[in-house]
C-alpha cells in the first residue's frame, strides 16, 4: 500500500499527528478497496459504463422512465460511496466520512492536507494459476 498525502511545510509532516492520519488512511485503504480518490477523479468511462449498467437495471426493474434518470443519479451517489476514497464511510468510524475525517485532521492540525493518490496492491494479484493435467504430463515423460 502507498499513499500519497500532501501537506505544506515539513514542520506538519514530521507531526505524529499527521503521521497518524497517514497510516489509518492506509489502513482504511487496504480495507475499503477504493478505485479513485474523488468524485472528480472517476474518468468519464467509466462513469459512462456505471450510468448504462444502472440504467438498465431500472428497465429491468419496471420503474417508469420519467423516474429512471432521478433513479440512476441517485445509484451514481451509490457509486461514488463505494469507488471514491473520500466520499467512502472511514473504516475506524463509520459515522463519518473520509472526507470529514480529513477535515477534521485540517482543524486540529492547523494546515491544508490532500490525499493526492494511492496505489494498492494485493498479494497474487496479476498472477494466473497455472493449470494442469498431470495424468497428461506423466505420459508425456514416458513416451505414451
Amino acid at each position: 500500500m502507498l499513499v500519497e498525502v500532501n501537506c505544506e511545510t515539513d514542520f506538519v509532516a514530521m507531526n505524529e499527528g499527521f503521521k497518524q492520519l497517514c497510516r489509518d488512511l492506509a489502513m482504511h485503504i487496504a480495507a475499503a478497496a477504493p478505485e479513485y480518490v474523488s468524485k472528480e477523479d472517476v474518468p468519464a468511462s467509466a462513469l459512462d459504463r456505471e450510468r448504462e449498467i444502472q440504467k438498465q437495471r431500472v428497465i429491468e426493474e419496471g420503474k417508469p422512465a420519467h423516474i429512471a434518470d432521478k433513479i440512476v443519479e441517485g445509484r451514481l451517489g451509490k457509486f461514488y460511496e463505494e469507488q471514491c476514497l473520500l466520499e467512502q464511510k472511514y473504516v475506524k468510524d463509520d459515522t463519518k466520512t473520509v472526507r470529514e475525517i480529513l477535515t477534521e485532521s485540517v482543524s486540529r492540525i492547523g494546515e491544508n492536507i490532500r490525499v493526492r493518490r494511492f496505489v494498492r496492491f494485493v498479494v497474487g494479484e496479476g498472477l494466473e494459476k497455472k493449470s494442469s493435467d498431470f495424468a497428461s504430463e506423466v505420459a508425456a515423460q514416458l513416451g505414451r
